[in-house]
């Protein structure tokens, strides 16, 4: 009877320890909301930080939310709707300029180049940029980075957006790709893994890369208000330290390997079209290998900017870029 018990006790002791320790940890876990721009295989480290469980890993729960353009992902931001947003960094700038007290900071990068391409409805088997002259082109909402990519790789080839072509900027950014398969425009600038699915389909053609054209800019930064990163420096760089191992994973494995890892992520996608589109943005680099966002990249995002009209001026990197997080995710 004593030894029976003691059994009893000694279940009911483990049972309160583990269930004490499942308590402990589960009050070690922290929630972090984040609004993402948009769902893309362009934003696979995230993804691979999910599916890996590295959030977990750091003690976060991360509850993730697609608010579809970017205006609308900043104002997410701004209004309270989420403490992290993934979008690109020229917001931060438009943000600053209109004299915010409480500015938005960039932290952390997830992409390096542009992620769109230039689709064309007819095959083009030797394409040079001067067959945009005198055609309709369904460009990106004007102010974006895609759209600011977009003029600034068509001046590079001496084209003027305003004069040599119909530009169309005004549609929503989640109708761009109906509206071209509708029959609007000659050629548009689409993300993966839209492009290679109207390729599939022979609504389209890619024809060339604006993320090779432009070269390495802050495409896309995880950011938050300064508040924020003041109040929760813990938080912030248990969340860039999941990132870092996420792109240091990426970087070290192939595109099928990604593909089969972010795969739950996007249900309605094959395999083997994930793996097209990740091994053509690692082709060009798009993924970051690392979440610092540097002075040159900071340098290049103000030029395009300013090619496109739309820097209001010209702002200090130390304003907006706070690399601390990411140089201690390194370490």
């Amino acid at each position: 009877m004593k030894k029976w018990t003691f059994a009893l006790f000694l279940t009911c002791m483990l049972t309160l320890s583990t269930f004490g320790c499942q308590l402990n940890n589960h009050q070690n876990v922290e929630t972090i909301r984040l609004a993402e721009v948009t769902h893309s295989v362009f934003y696979a480290p995230l993804y691979v930080a999910i599916e890996k469980g590295y959030f977990e890993e750091e003690g976060i729960n991360l509850e993730l939310t697609t608010t579809w353009g970017g205006d609308k992902t900043m104002t997410t931001l701004l209004s309270g709707g989420a403490d992290i947003a993934l979008i690109g960094s020229e917001t931060t700038i438009y943000v600053h300029a209109q004299g915010a007290a409480d500015p938005i900071i960039n932290f952390a990068q997830l992409t390096q180049t542009d992620g769109t391409f230039l689709v064309s409805r007819t095959p083009i088997d030797n394409f040079e940029w001067d067959m945009l002259k005198e055609s309709t082109f369904l460009g990106q909402r004007k102010g974006g980075m895609p759209q600011m990519v977009g003029e600034f790789v068509l001046k590079k080839h001496h084209i003027n957006p305003q004069q040599d072509l119909q530009l169309i900027q005004n549609i929503d950014f989640a109708n761009i790709a109906n509206s071209f398969a509708s029959g609007t425009g000659d050629f548009v600038q689409l993300f993966e893994p839209t492009a290679s699915v109207f390729e599939q389909e022979g609504k389209g053609y890619i024809v060339a890369s604006f993320g090779t054209e432009s070269g390495s800019v802050p495409y896309t930064t995880f950011m938050a208000k300064k508040s924020y990163l003041n109040e929760h420096p813990e938080l912030a760089q248990k969340f860039t330290n999941a990132i870092y191992k996420a792109q240091q994973w990426v970087e070290s494995h192939s595109p099928r390997e990604i593909a089969d890892m972010v795969a739950p992520q996007f249900d309605d996608t094959s395999i083997e079209l994930l793996e097209t589109v990740i091994e053509r943005y690692q082709s060009q680099d798009s993924f970051a290998t690392d979440p610092i966002l540097d002075k040159k990249e900071w340098k290049n995002l103000q030029l395009i900017m300013d090619e496109a009209g739309e820097l209001p001026f010209h702002i200090d990197y130390s304003e907006l870029v706070d690399p601390s997080f990411a140089k201690q995710a390194i370490q």
